[in-house]
């Protein structure tokens, strides 16, 4: 019998189990007596029953009556050890999923929503809309669990037309209502309209999207480029230094060997002198002795007949000039190496020219090249003196008379007025902040305790540019340069870490750059930004225009 009935009308649609307790509706749907009483038991129906399946409405709630037929089957199948039919496979709700609006002791997840009823089904109660002519007309959609979105406010009604007066969705009666006389489509053909322009804008981004690629794989060519440019500069260097040493080595090696020549050659005449003296030492001392001999002789005649020759041998001859004869100078040594030096100076200026040069940054002329190197920053709310507010968006920072309630932190500013940002700055980097006030003080420096004690520009760990109403001065390790360029409200910072330089910049409101200060350092951490901002002054961050 079972089989004859269809097994479908043996399951409850509302718990999606088989049949306990079943009644039949004057529509001709069966249900659970506990689930369609629970269901009609729910929510405030204003006076109006209807069936969960067909939405048959009913006046009056209807009196409930036990269906003989279906119970008779329920209890045949489970006396005669049948089983139950089968609910059709159930679609657990998961997160993210849209519940149905139907379903009461289990809720299973919604697969479309009806715009007229305004509710969303599962695919078991969903079944009506496919089936019933009551439904035809009805529109099916994605399940969506912002519905009350799509519905009219103020008279609960479907939002079907768009105002262009007001720029807004209404529903039909919003149009006859505070909408009248205004301009008005229906939503589709405003869609079409605006995905027509929609397609437009998708176009240009797609041309943008082209041509940022092509400068894109322009730049990497380039970089590969100053890649092979710069490895090819390096091997210059490299073979130009070793001809360097080449030569120096080889001018070396000849001023050794003429020293060792000519001090040969001095020893040579030295060691000739000294033979000769060796040689004359010892014919003085044989003519000593035969004075000596002579002299002390009784023999008269001995002495007259051999004092003779004596008397007749030459004198000895006068010692030698020594100076004149072995002196060699090595004056000219001397001045070689005193040329060499001053060839080695002229050559270390020229490197160092040349290293300057090299480390000298790319002349950027306009806002847009520096804008190439823009960087987003945002201020540090644990660094901020207790009188600095912090708003939109950590981007602007404010002199109030009333302290903030700031939290304690180890790196806040608890002397000076001062503020940093989070971003560690290495490589290049371009920024803009606008200033109003007395006084305001952009810096970048390294964090550290000394900050805290001086201030910015008072340490060599700081660069700071004082502005205000009557000029503007630069300080770094408590050293003052007056800047004499007039500056605006606008002030650009533009750094190359790794070339250690530093620069200033006053922005015009045409967006002409004009250079204020610039520093070379070695820079040697990285740097942050930084705001000292006086009684009744501010200073915002700009964002890239």
């Amino acid at each position: 019998m079972a089989e004859s009935c269809g097994p479908d009308i043996l399951w409850c649609s509302i718990c999606l189990d088989a049949l306990r307790g079943p009644v039949t509706l004057q529509c001709g749907h069966s249900y659970c007596q506990e689930c369609v009483d629970a269901y009609w038991d729910q929510g405030d129906r204003r006076g109006a029953y209807r069936c969960p399946q067909c939405v048959h409405t009913f006046t009056t709630r209807p009196v409930l009556h036990k269906s003989i037929v279906l119970a008779d089957v329920m209890e045949k199948m489970s006396c005669g050890g049948g089983n139950p039919p089968a609910a059709p496979a159930r679609e657990d709700v998961r997160p993210g999923d849209v519940e149905c609006d139907v379903c009461t002791a289990r809720r299973l997840r919604a697969v479309k929503t009806c715009l007229v009823c305004l509710a969303s089904y599962c695919a078991t109660h969903l079944q009506p809309h496919y089936h019933s002519a009551a439904f035809k007309r009805h529109k099916l959609v994605e399940a969506s669990g912002s519905i009350r979105e799509l519905i009219c406010p103020r008279h609960d009604k479907l939002l079907e037309v768009f105002c262009r007066t007001d720029g807004q969705c209404v529903c039909l009666l919003c149009v006859m209502d505070e909408h009248k006389g205004h301009d008005t489509v229906s939503a589709a053909a405003e869609r079409m309209e605006r995905q027509k322009l929609i397609g437009k804008k998708k176009q240009r981004h797609q041309q943008g999207i082209h041509e940022k690629e092509k400068q894109q794989r322009e730049l990497r060519l380039k970089i590969k480029a100053l890649k092979c440019a710069g490895d090819a500069a390096v091997k210059q260097k490299e073979k130009a230094c070793a001809e360097i040493v080449r030569l120096v080595d080889e001018r070396l090696c000849a001023v050794t060997k003429g020293i060792r020549v000519q001090e040969k050659a001095a020893v040579s005449r030295a060691e000739a002198l000294v033979d000769r003296l060796e040689r004359e030492i010892r014919e003085l001392r044989k003519g000593d002795d035969e004075l000596k001999q002579l002299s002390v002789t009784e023999d008269h005649i001995h002495f007259l007949q051999n004092s003779k020759a004596i008397f007749n041998c030459p004198e000895p001859d006068e010692s030698p000039d020594l100076n004149t004869h072995i002196h060699t100078s090595f004056d000219f040594v001397t001045k070689a190496i005193s040329d060499l030096r001053d060839n080695m100076e002229n050559i270390t200026k020229a490197i160092t020219e040349i290293s300057e040069t090299i480390q000298t940054d790319p002349d950027l002329k306009t806002r847009q090249e520096f804008f190439l190197y823009f960087c987003r920053l945002s201020l540090d709310p644990n660094t901020a003196f207790e009188n600095l507010m912090l708003s939109e968006g950590n981007s602007k920072v404010t002199w109030r008379k009333k302290a903030q309630r700031h939290p304690h932190h180890p790196e806040r500013f608890t002397k000076y007025d001062q503020v940093l940002c989070t971003e560690g700055l290495s490589g290049v980097c371009y920024w803009e902040v606008e200033w109003r006030g007395p006084r305001v003080e952009v810096a970048v420096c390294y964090k550290g305790a000394e900050l805290e004690e001086s201030g910015f520009g008072y340490t060599d760990q700081s660069w700071c540019m004082s502005l205000s109403k009557s000029g503007c001065t630069f300080w770094h390790n408590g050293f003052m340069s007056k800047i004499t360029v007039p500056c605006s409200s606008t002030v650009a910072v533009y750094l190359n870490h790794d070339a250690g330089s530093l620069s200033f910049y006053s922005v015009s409101d045409s967006g002409e750059m004009m250079l204020l200060y610039r520093v070379h350092a070695a820079f040697s951490k990285p740097l942050y930004s930084g705001f000292m901002v006086s009684r009744g002054s501010s200073v915002r961050i700009l964002t890239q225009k």
